[in-house]
């Protein structure tokens, strides 16, 4: 296989969660490009008609929507059974919803707390233990979560989303370690500063926005579409080899 066919992922099918706006429209997107039939589920996807589905019919693939709100336990297990009665062969993960809370530690309440872990971490958890056995059975099958630069460092006024995305660092190496033997790739993307819908609060804050930008070495927010290379090549036989690794996509602000 020459080199750039193995970034090809025809014939593949990935289900991606979050996959309606920002950084999860971007990667669904990318992978249609490259490829593969997506499965799509977010919680406020039409699961028929909707815009991301009619962008990735355009590009020539099958689109299959789902309605999911991870923040409830039993809505993910019903979105597990639905996605497995209906395509029995998962072979990309992207495993991608999320949500943010700010409020300081000391205000930071429980909600806030259970809802950003049940939504960030628990939900992933479950959706890759249940389709990564499918994998694991198979012999083969590529997971990628989403982490963060708060994967990697605590964050300001955010401990629930900076605990979910240290989390997600952790089952990522976790899971590698069990199943890469089996010929299962767990791997995560860490964003950087990527001007999205999550990001909003950051951007209209001028102090903020003017610090972080101070520090990227790259000189601006990343986009969403700058994390399609990472997830197809994540999603591809050229990353067989590449096993609990959390990628930074960050304009180079971990180097700093």
């Amino acid at each position: 296989m020459g080199i750039l066919e193995q970034f090809r992922l025809d014939g593949k099918v990935a289900l991606v969660t979050g996959c309606k706006h920002g950084i999860g429209r971007a990667m669904t997107l990318g992978l249609a490009e490259a490829g593969a039939d997506i499965i799509g589920s977010s919680v406020t996807l039409e699961e028929s008609g909707s815009e991301i589905e009619q962008e990735v019919k355009a590009l020539g693939r099958k689109f299959t929507g789902y309605q999911c709100d991870f923040s409830d336990r039993q809505a993910t297990y019903r979105l597990i059974s639905r996605v497995k009665a209906d395509n029995p062969v998962i072979d990309i993960l992207v495993s991608n919803a999320g949500t943010i809370a700010r409020k300081p530690a000391v205000e930071h309440p429980d909600d806030y707390w259970d809802n950003v872990i049940e939504v960030n971490l628990n939900s992933h958890f479950v959706l890759s233990r249940e389709f990564g056995k499918d994998m694991v059975a198979r012999g083969s099958g590529k997971i990628i979560f989403t982490a963060s630069m708060l994967s990697f460092q605590g964050g300001i006024t955010v401990p629930s989303y900076s605990a979910s995305k240290g989390g997600i660092a952790q089952l990522t190496k976790a899971l590698a370690n069990e199943w890469a033997k089996y010929g299962v790739n767990v791997n995560a993307i860490a964003p950087g500063y990527m001007a999205t819908r999550l990001s909003e609060g950051l951007r209209s804050d001028p102090v903020r926005n003017q610090a972080i930008v101070a520090r990227i070495p790259a000189g601006d927010w990343g986009t969403a579409e700058d994390l399609q290379g990472v997830a197809v090549f994540l999603a591809s036989a050229a990353s067989d080899y590449v096993h609990g690794a959390i990628l930074p996509v960050d304009g180079g602000w971990l180097a700093r």
